[in-house]
């Protein structure tokens, strides 16, 4: 006598929970990991428009120009006291935006490193100064 047939097939049911442990568990991982890996500045750019902006106050801008020089306003300033004077600057006004501007022959790394100056002076908002393209005829 033979024994039942059942034994001799193969299963035909997949398996699905490792599958699901495993995608529980990368998920888990990715959650942890994902804010970890914000490392980057944050920059709120202005919207372009034809039209210059109106302004209402004076604005706070940051230039750096060709020979790495930074200037707030029209003041020089050190770029490792940049941050200490942002605060002084800011400290009595409700508006905390800045405006860069950057010369395009400056290194980017040099122009990050001034970015995240003004970021840990406080400044909310970040606007990136720039030129319209010119159209050719």
């Amino acid at each position: 006598m033979q024994g039942p047939k059942s034994e001799n097939r193969p299963m035909a049911d997949i398996n699905v929970t490792p599958l699901v442990d495993v995608i529980l568990v990368l998920l888990i991982i990715f959650m942890v990991t994902a804010p970890m890996m914000q490392q980057g500045v944050d920059v709120e750019l202005p919207q372009t428009t034809s039209q210059a902006m109106e302004g209402q106050e004076e604005r706070l801008v940051v230039t750096i120009n060709a020979q790495r020089e930074v200037y707030l306003n029209q003041e020089k300033v050190d770029p490792a006291l940049l941050r200490r004077h942002l605060e002084r600057s800011t400290a009595a006004r409700l508006n905390r935006e800045v405006f860069l501007r950057a010369d395009r022959s400056v290194p980017y790394g040099f122009v990050v490193r001034i970015m995240a100056e003004i970021k840990n002076a406080g400044i909310e908002k970040l606007g990136m100064v720039t030129e319209p393209l010119e159209t050719r005829k």
